[in-house]
């Protein structure tokens, strides 16, 4: 008697699904019609409350897998209940509102191939407003093995959670995302990823996220809100000068939206932690302005998307 043997597929594609019932169809789609085929699709359904389960269960494709939370867990428990469940060396991430270009996965396959010392595989990525507007990122990085991260992710973000692929054995030396972080949980793993492995990278965009109207942070909106320990990582890398500037970047960023929520404590709390020497001038004043100022300036740079324009999150 002869058992077939089931060839694993190369990749396992993870999407996190909680209420996108207007947008899951179309991301399905832009993955099942990729032009590199040796695929698992794994959706995790984190408790969704609208339609958005009934629509992925109309597709009846035998790549697709459907994992079912019994109560909602947020997007970091998803993503790993989707890396448990994983069946191939490498892990793709796609939020369930985001697509792929069609050659996404054969580039990203190109690049295990060619940087097999690599624990990390990427490429650049486009960003949708409301209205269909269109904006690249801008980042002007050459392809290959990406050298002193953390410096040019401070400048602007060089990929997102759907443009990135993973090996697996990564999770198992860094560990897995941080379900206790509730907001910038995807920080906290890129610090410990890439301080251990290299990023190979494609400069053209071949995926695409949704950017929803720019919502009002206000202190409600941040109340029980969780972020990542940046002391930490410091302590575990006191000689590593560029990681020191990015987490102060990232402690800027958070501050802001902290400011703007009314989140005193918590602003002051960052501001004492951040070395002003690592923000550029521009960043040290808007990081004293009152409060209405950074509401205004996110109101303009709303009005600018709207029309095509990208400035600098600085």
């Amino acid at each position: 008697m002869f058992f077939k043997v089931k060839q694993m597929p190369y990749f396992s594609v993870v999407i996190p699904l909680y209420n996108k019932e207007n947008y899951i169809a179309k991301t399905l789609d832009s993955v099942l019609g990729q032009t590199f085929t040796d695929f698992e699709v794994i959706i995790v359904n984190d408790v969704s409350t609208d339609n958005s389960l009934a629509v992925a269960q109309r597709f009846t494709n035998d790549r697709i897998r459907i994992i079912y939370h019994e109560q909602n867990k947020g997007l970091s428990a998803s993503r790993n209940t989707g890396i448990k469940n994983s069946q191939a060396e490498f892990v793709a991430f796609l939020d369930a509102d985001d697509l792929w270009q069609p050659q996404f996965l054969e580039k990203i396959f190109e690049l295990t191939v060619n940087y097999p010392n690599a624990g990390l595989f990427a490429t650049k990525y486009d960003m949708l407003y409301p209205n269909n507007i269109l904006i690249d990122s801008h980042l002007p990085l050459k392809n290959g093995i990406i050298k002193n991260f953390f410096d040019k992710e401070r400048r602007q973000h060089i990929y997102c959670y759907s443009s990135i692929c993973i090996k697996k054995n990564v999770f198992e030396k860094v560990g897995m995302f941080d379900e206790k972080i509730t907001m910038g949980e995807d920080v906290d793993f890129n610090v410990r990823a890439n301080l251990d492995y290299q990023l190979a990278y494609f400069s053209i965009p071949l995926a695409c996220i949704t950017v929803y109207s720019e919502n009002q942070i206000t202190h409600s909106s941040l109340k029980g809100k969780v972020i990542m320990d940046h002391n930490k990582y410091e302590r575990e890398n006191p000689n590593n000068q560029e990681l020191k500037k990015y987490l102060d970047f990232h402690r800027y960023t958070m501050a802001k939206r902290y400011k703007m929520g009314g989140n005193i404590d918590d602003y002051r709390t960052l501001l004492k932690a951040i070395d002003l020497k690592n923000l550029n001038y521009k960043q040290r004043i808007l990081l004293m302005v009152p409060a209405f100022v950074l509401r205004l300036i996110k109101k303009i740079k709303a009005q600018l998307h709207k029309r095509g324009l990208n400035p600098t999150s600085y």
